[in-house]
This record gives C-alpha cells, structure tokens and sequence, in this order.
C-alpha cells in the first residue's frame, strides 16, 4: 500500500521541530509532533488522499488502525478523519469494537471529543438499537475517556438528542472529581442548551452538579 508511506514522506518534509516542541508542550507530552498545523496538515493528507483514493476507500479501518499505531500525532488525527469520511453511512455493527480501541489508544481529549461526536454519535444514529448497550457498558468502565464519551457523543444531535439519556449520564457522573468528566457534562448541556435551553436550565437548576459542570452549562446564558 502506498498511502502510509506517501503521507507519512510529506509530513517529514514538513516538519517543523519548533513547532513540534509547541505543540507537544500544549498535550503536556503525551505525544510526539512533525509539527504541522492544522490547515497545512488537511492540505497535505488531502493531496495524498486523493492521489490514493481506490486504496482508501477499500482499506479504511485498516489504514486507519495502522496510522493510529504510529507515533505522531498528525497521524492519529488523518486515521480519526479517514474513519469519519469513510464510515459515514458504512457502518458496520462491528465496528463498536474498532471505536471503543480508538477511544482507549493514545486517549486525549483532542482525539476523544472528536471520536465521540462524529464517529461514536454517527454509529449509534445507524444502529440505535446498540445505544443502551454501548452506553451502559462504555458509562460503567473505569476507563475515564469511555465514560466521557457517553455524555459527549450525542454533541451534535440537535433536536435528535435523548434528553433523558445525557441527563442520565450527567446523574452518573456529577459526583466524580475528573476535570474532564466535570468539563464534558457542562459541554453537553451547553450544547443541548442551544435546542431546549429550558429544559437544560431547569434541570441544571434541579440538579447538584458540580461547580464547573454548571458554570460551563450555563456559558451561554446571557
């Protein structure tokens, strides 16, 4: 296959140590950087995508499991936008077990958010019958970045979102003492805030949460 090596050759080619030293600063080490950025970044991974469409296409998982096994960060990233592009409306029921190794591999915020919204949130939109399941199971893990994807991957729902699951979820978690579990109940209702903002500010009301759970639920109130 042709793909890795071309993407991984033009991120080389591209790397930019000082930035790099940023960037893994701002992760607090946890990873290693070419130090591209962003934009570049996409531009780059765009090209070779295209120029390795067919191959792609065909391998998707499997590609994107071996980029996400490599060490740069940019590559976990091009791995996470592969399985959004590629599995929107492909799922497979399967797949939950290739999701959940991502959100328990190289585990961040950066790359759980993302994981959670657009790849998790998107399989239980085709299959919703595994919803309960997959939410009960990921929610009792002790494995914090499972948990904050139960209360994170209905993010962009809208008018689609089970209220009475993220409250559920928010009543699960409101007593844990995890920044990011205290961060993703607020983001989730923000989030929600903008659909039923009613709903969320009268639960939020009703509801002990935690200080920073509620002031980020309530962000937005004017």
């Amino acid at each position: 296959m042709n793909f890795i090596p071309s993407l991984e050759t033009a991120f080389e080619e591209k790397s930019n140590p000082e930035n790099a030293f940023a960037m893994a600063k701002y992760m607090r080490n946890h990873f290693s950087f070419f130090g591209i950025k962003t934009t570049e970044r996409r531009l780059i991974f765009k090209k070779i995508e295209k120029e390795n469409q067919q191959e792609v296409s065909e391998n998707a998982r499997e590609i994107a499991m071996q980029l996400f096994a490599k060490k740069q960060r940019e590559l976990h990233y091009c791995a996470i936008e592969i399985l959004i592009k590629q599995l929107k409306g492909n799922y497979k029921k399967e797949d939950i077990k290739l999701i959940e190794k991502f959100l328990i591999t190289h585990s961040w915020w950066d790359s759980v958010d993302t994981i959670s919204k657009y790849i998790l949130g998107e399989y239980l939109l085709e299959f919703p019958s595994e919803t309960q399941k997959v939410v009960e199971r990921f929610s009792n893990s002790e494995n914090r970045w499972l948990n904050r994807s139960t209360i994170l991957f209905q993010l962009g729902y809208k008018q689609k979102t089970n209220f009475e699951l993220l409250q559920s979820q928010c009543e699960k978690h409101k007593i844990s003492s995890e920044f990011f579990i205290q961060k993703a109940i607020g983001w989730a209702l923000r989030e929600y805030a903008k659909t039923n903002p009613e709903a969320v500010l009268n639960y939020v009301n009703q509801t002990n949460l935690k200080p920073l759970s509620k002031k980020e639920a309530l962000k937005n109130r004017s």
